[in-house]
């Protein structure tokens, strides 16, 4: 017998390590079925989960489970990721509180008693914390269910990945894909090292517009250039202003001289410059700024870098400021350009600063020598895949979301300035020469071919951007470059699921790996989801104070009442999924009912008998359920097929809450409830076969609730664990037994529609007359009278009425019109008066809406979610509208 209490947190804690023991996981490469493959997108090694991965490992797994019934042999390839900066940045933290720190280059050493770790000795304590932190992850992906094969788990800097990287970068470098180049980077001056976009997070900062003059070359004149950073003017090497400027054109092609520095800069005509925008002239400092960068190659202007890269001021600016940091060099030019009259005002200006998401401090444009790989050479393959349909998209928009970034790439900076992650291969003879190999003593032997002797080499302190390394996971955690079974089954892998915001990142990039050293796609499909933000549509971040720990959610609600609602949300239109804690106690309720449902069956005796067939039911209520069934099962087995994850779980929410426990068992329970007989033996039968099925339909999005319930009713007994299961078969739909019980849900329903609208009291009972019913309507009534009676609270049917009175609520289904007489009840006046009062408040607050997304001013201004919450007001408002004419139609009004 089932526990009177639905406990989510023994019974997961129980079932999961029986899964993972019994080798439910496991692919099996070796075997006949058709392989059916995901690669999870692997977290930080020292991460834990938050909101993101909760929702992409949900919507992976309800794959992997529904693949695995449907017959496929199942690989969801586990792995974490050594996330370089993230990782570098924790362990220094930790270092640090220990009064350790790093032997860094022309770092200030601080305190003098500080201990000062080299290269080899900081690796060794980042493998240490790796040791102690690095299971986190996974075993909290453990508590959310995921089936992952654990005993192929892989991590992006062990032995097979390490080499895999190596043969790569080589191959690229002897290819002429790989190369050195000056170029700006985003530089973190606190990490010290090239950083992503991905990893840059734009600030509002409540900062000023500084209006400086600078003299105009042989003359009195001056052209004001308008700049936010004062700092950069040392390093300008020219003045950019519109060519059509009326204010300005007269000066094109003269030069300007930099105040405090003396250089003679050119002023050029570009349309960078926007006369509305500070004084309509933009200072032009190549080294420092990205649109800068692209003006002076324009006009070929002098690129000058006057920071470190601690972001001090350096030896190509005038002496007075050298070593000064930015931010105080920047007081110091304003003070000295004020003092020379040079600042003509100062506005208070906010604008968008970026800052490292690590560091926290603002990003500068840095002039550097990194590594680059050629990503518009590399990026030909995939675009061509993608138009001729190989790889496709859900939703479609990806498509064209990948089209704009792929055509309109830049060279890829792969290299980044710290210690923990693949240093490059590259090692730089005494003229700098560079070798590229697969080990130093491949490196020396090719340098030895070239200078004729042994000469000594230094090995390139760099490390590989950690978007490289995970760039190869679809095919290197299958053993590339070893030609395995695995490789030969699972590559190309079936579906990629994963966030819009590194489309970019790191979909684009494994599709440019993939195809260059596998010549075929990485995945048939990529399966983009929306960012889960807060209820209001705001992102997650410590900072708003609107974070939400998954982990907290599942201790208090259960993994499956978070996996449930992490399906619902996921619909893949949408960008932003907004997110309540009450939604996943929605769904703890929803596992609830079906525990109470299914402990209701047990209590009346449905037992499944060994020789069931259910295309054996004759009555009319069975029939009709299992035909509810078979159409549940068709709807959720498509929509996973077609990616609508969403779809999937409501289907099954309305089949199992509204069809079994609000109809099938309410409907049945004066059969199950009553005298034995045939009727009572096939009840019984239907509804444990109609539980059974239904668990191996719920049990992708459910799994822990699924398999107890399974266990608990004999089943694992007879056939083996749930996790095993083929998909059940779909039941048939019978016309006549769908008809009729769809009639008398529809009657019932409206019945107590009609009277919530109209304030009838609850415990009113009316007569129900019937006005027009034919022969087969009749036939219907007196067969359901009782069940009719019972659910929608009526005292009598008179089937073959003939008048409606005055003071009645009207109904209509079908042929008939249903009539109760509410008269003696309630004000029908009062009530037509409240509805039409509703309706035209409503009908005002649409039209308000209605103005508001007409503006097209309003929708160019608005935030996306302020739009978003519009839309779905005037949808609510519109639904509520009709709901309410439907009920004053039934007055009569």
């Amino acid at each position: 017998m089932l526990d009177k209490t639905y406990d989510p947190k023994e019974i997961e804690a129980r079932r999961y390590p029986e899964w993972e023991k019994s080798g439910a996981f496991k692919a099996h490469p070796e075997s006949a079925k058709p392989p059916y493959c995901i690669v999870i997108p692997p977290p930080n090694v020292t991460g834990s989960l938050h909101m993101g991965h909760a929702l992409d490992n949900t919507l992976q797994d309800i794959l992997i489970r529904w693949r695995r019934m449907k017959g496929d042999d199942v690989l969801w390839q586990p792995g974490t990721d050594h996330a370089g900066i993230a990782t570098q940045m924790v362990v220094v933290r930790n270092l640090g509180q220990e009064g350790i720190g790093l032997a860094v280059e022309g770092a200030d050493k601080g305190d003098g008693n500080k201990k000062l770790l080299s290269r080899d000795e900081f690796l060794a304590k980042v493998w240490e914390w790796k040791a102690y932190s690095g299971g986190t992850i996974t075993s909290q992906l453990r508590r959310l269910g995921a089936s992952c094969d654990w005993s192929r788990e892989r991590f992006t800097m062990d032995e097979g990945l390490s080499r895999a990287v190596l043969r790569v970068f080589v191959d690229l470098y002897r290819q002429g894909l790989i190369y050195k180049d000056n170029r700006l980077v985003n530089w973190d001056p606190k990490m010290l090292t090239a950083i992503s976009d991905l990893e840059v997070e734009a600030r509002e900062v409540k900062g000023h517009l500084w209006y400086f003059k600078y003299p105009i070359e042989g003359s009195e004149e001056y052209i004001v250039v308008a700049t936010t950073r004062p700092e950069t003017m040392l390093g300008d090497t020219g003045v950019a202003v519109h060519p059509d400027d009326p204010k300005w054109k007269h000066l094109i092609g003269k030069h300007a001289i930099l105040p405090l520095v003396g250089r003679r800069i050119p002023i050029v005509a570009d349309a960078y410059s926007d006369p509305e925008k500070g004084s309509g002239a933009v200072k032009i400092t190549p080294a420092h700024d990205f649109n800068d960068f692209e003006v002076g190659r324009r006009h070929k202007l002098e690129a000058i870098s006057i920071f470190d890269k601690f972001a001090r001021v350096n030896e190509h600016a005038p002496e007075t400021y050298r070593g000064l940091d930015r931010f105080e060099a920047r007081k110091r030019i304003v003070a000295d350009l004020e003092a020379q009259g040079l600042v003509e005002k100062i506005e208070p200006h906010t604008h968008t600063v970026p800052h490292g998401d690590r560091g926290g401090v603002p990003v500068e444009p840095f002039l550097t020598e990194q590594w680059y790989a050629d990503a518009k050479k590399l990026a030909e393959a995939p675009i061509a895949a993608v138009r001729d349909g190989r790889v496709g998209f859900v939703p479609e928009r990806g498509r064209e979301e990948f089209f704009r970034w792929m055509e309109n790439i830049e060279p890829w900076c792969i290299s980044r300035q710290l210690w923990w992650g693949h240093q490059i291969p590259a090692w730089y003879g005494p003229d700098r020469k560079i070798f590229v190999a697969l080990s130093e003593g491949e490196a020396r032997a090719e340098a030895r071919e070239h200078y004729g002797k042994d000469v000594p080499l230094e090995r390139d302190p760099d490390v590989l951007d950690t978007w490289f390394s995970s760039a190869l996971w679809p095919f290197s955690t299958l053993g590339w470059p070893d030609e395995t079974d695995a490789l030969g089954k699972y590559y190309p892998t079936s579906v990629l699921v994963t966030g819009w915001d590194i489309l970019f990142f790191w979909v684009a990039r494994m599709m440019m790996m993939g195809m260059h050293f596998m010549t075929e796609v990485p995945f048939r499909t990529v399966y983009l989801h929306g960012l889960v933000t807060d209820e209001k549509g705001q992102k997650m971040s410590k900072s708003k104070g609107n974070v939400t720990d998954p982990l907290e959610l599942i201790d208090r609600y259960g993994a499956d009442a978070l996996r449930f609602t992490m399906a619902s949300l996921a619909a893949s239109s949408a960008g932003r999924l907004k997110f309540t804690p009450a939604r996943v106690e929605g769904s703890r309720n929803f596992a609830t009912k079906l525990w109470n449902a299914t402990r209701f069956s047990e209590m009346n005796g449905a037992l499944l008998p060994e020789d069931f067939d259910p295309a054996s039911a004759r009555h009319t209520i069975n029939k009709w359920v299992l035909g509810e069934l078979g159409r549940a099962n068709t709807s959720v087995d498509r929509a996973l097929t077609e990616f609508r994850l969403n779809e999937a779980a409501s289907t099954l929410y309305e089949f199992i809450w509204g069809i079994v426990c609000d109809w099938y068992v309410e409907l049945t329970k004066p059969i199950l409830q009553g005298p034995d007989g045939p009727e009572k033996d096939e009840t019984r039968a239907v509804t444990a076969f109609v539980l059974r099925e239904t668990l191996k339909l719920l049990h992708p999005v459910m799994p822990f609730i699924t398999e107890e319930l399974w266990d608990k009713l004999g089943h694992r007994a007879r056939h083996g664990m749930l996790i095993g299961q083929p998909w059940p078969a779909p039941t048939a739909i019978d016309a006549d037994s769908d008809a009729e019980i769809g009639w008398l849900v529809k009657l019932i329903s409206d019945v107590r529609s009609a009277r919530a609208e109209l304030n009838v009291p609850a415990g009113a009972k009316l007569k129900l007359l019937v006005v027009g019913a034919n022969a087969a309507t009749g036939q219907r009534l007196r067969a359901h009278h009782a069940a009719i009676e019972r659910l929608a609270r009526v005292d009598g049917i008179d089937a073959v009425a003939t008048t409606i009175p005055k003071a009645a609520l009207q109904i209509v289904v079908d042929e008939a019109t249903y009539v109760l007489p509410v008269g003696e009840v309630i004000d029908l006046k009062a009530e037509g008066a409240r509805l039409q009062k509703e309706i035209r408040k409503l009908a005002d607050e649409v039209g308000k809406i209605d103005a508001k997304l007409g503006n097209a001013a309003f929708i160019a201004r608005a935030p996306e979610d302020v739009v978003e919450e519009q839309r779905e007001r005037r949808t609510q408002a519109e639904q509520t509208r009709a709901r309410l004419s439907t009920a004053l139609e039934r007055l009569g009004a």
